[in-house]
């Protein structure tokens, strides 16, 4: 209880410098427009991870100091993070139909119920085909449906123009829509980023924080992880930036 209480209490001052209201939960489900894909809200540590990176930034607003930083690379921090704005953030799982985001649900439906009890778990290990309507088995995918594979991550951001806005205006007057697109997620893209992460905390060391467990945003942010990513095949583009105000 102490530990939550202390959670909350440190979330506090992140959600006082949102301008805005604060969002409503919303439909389970939603048709999102703008991209063309329905949507179901998807219960993921990544919305934990987000808030916990801008959390860590509200009590440091220059970022976390490195070890042995140059005055060049303090300079960078301070500009990369002074262009960073607190959110509210929330992760979604979307289909082209509204049939795919039904088979989302029933898969999601079958692993939280069976996977509570060992009876549960042997079924989902035995058939796991069945259970996934599909989507996993036992042998795994063959190297032609990995080279042929990839995913797609869209990030609509909605909010304000103005970060002195009053906290009683209701809608926001901009949107913000990027995507990430790279190799298949599971078996190439995962190595891609865990070794192009292993490379900038070999060689930027001294840039980086002294230790502790933090979430990778506030470490590899001031990097250039992005760039050596899209070196090696993963695309992070702007879609589009608009007013939505008439």
């Amino acid at each position: 209880m102490h530990a939550l209480c202390l959670q909350l209490i440190s979330l506090i001052p992140l959600f006082l410098q949102i301008p805005g209201p604060f969002p409503t939960k919303g439909p389970m489900i939603d048709h999102q427009k703008e991209i063309g894909l329905w949507a179901v809200k998807l219960p993921s540590a990544d919305s934990v991870v987000v808030r916990r990176t801008l959390t860590t930034l509200t009590e440091n607003p220059r970022g976390l100091p490195g070890l042995n930083e140059s005055p060049e690379q303090i300079e960078k921090r301070d500009a990369f993070w002074s262009t960073v704005k607190p959110a509210h953030f929330g992760v979604k799982l979307g289909s082209k139909t509204l049939l795919g985001v039904f088979r989302f649900i029933a898969v999601g439906m079958f692993i939280g119920l069976l996977g509570r009890n060992a009876i549960g778990r042997w079924l989902l290990l035995k058939f796991p085909s069945f259970f996934s309507l599909g989507w996993f088995r036992k042998k795994g995918p063959s190297d032609d449906e990995v080279r042929s594979a990839s995913f797609k991550m869209w990030f609509v951001g909605r909010g304000f123009s103005d970060m002195n806005v009053s906290q009683d205006k209701k809608k926001p007057d901009m949107e913000i829509i990027t995507r990430v697109v790279g190799p298949e997620i599971g078996y190439l893209t995962t190595p891609i980023i865990l070794v192009q992460c292993a490379r900038i905390l070999l060689s930027h060391r001294d840039n980086l924080p002294k230790g502790g467990v933090f979430p990778p945003g506030i470490v590899f942010g001031p990097t250039d992880l992005q760039e050596q990513l899209e070196q090696n095949g993963i695309s992070f583009d702007l879609i589009s930036k608009k007013s939505i105000l008439a």
